[in-house]
């Protein structure tokens, strides 16, 4: 009897903990939201912040007009797990930057030469699929959320690249 009722608590407690490990962290959220943002059509990230606490994403920062603050929100909400947006996000228009014409190849060859030129993003996993009219395809699998945001940030940088996106495939957090 004992040990029957041993049993029926322990079931219960790794019940329990199980429903803990499954919540998603708030930096899991943070880098999910970010690359989802990131990756968007028609959103500048530059000078955009995202916080998450308890599953409710703040995003900070500045961009050009409200129809990118609306669509960084829509962006935000759709990620799997986000509780709610509080976009704190100010709208302050700025000077039209010039887009810089770079055959993709030469993008291409630029962006793999910073991947090479990073540890992280060099033993990530991550790779250049494509690069077409300025946009860059990423692929590839990484244990790393961090250096897939790194390598958007790193991507995006590079002159001549329009818009990154990708099709890089995370590993969950192991608890």
């Amino acid at each position: 009897m004992r040990v029957s009722r041993f049993l029926v608590g322990l079931v219960l407690i790794l019940a329990g903990a199980g429903i803990t490990f499954a919540a998603t962290p708030d930096s899991w959220l943070t880098m999910k939201t970010k690359i989802a943002l990131m990756t968007a059509d028609n959103i500048h990230t530059s000078d955009l912040n995202v916080d998450t606490n308890k599953g409710i994403v703040t995003l900070h920062g500045k961009v050009p007009t409200e129809a990118e603050k609306a669509n960084a929100q829509r962006v935000a909400m759709k990620v799997d797990g986000v509780k709610s947006v509080k976009n704190l996000l100010q709208v302050v228009p700025d000077a039209r930057k010039q887009v810089v014409e770079r055959s993709d190849k030469d993008v291409k060859d630029s962006v793999e030469a910073a991947f090479k030129a990073n540890r992280r993003i060099n033993d990530s996993g991550i790779k250049v699929a494509s690069v077409n009219n300025g946009v860059v395809l990423l692929a590839g699998k990484t244990k790393s959320l961090e250096a897939h945001v790194e390598a958007i940030e790193v991507a995006a940088a590079v002159r001549g690249v329009r818009r990154v996106s990708t099709e890089v495939t995370v590993a969950a957090p192991t608890n």
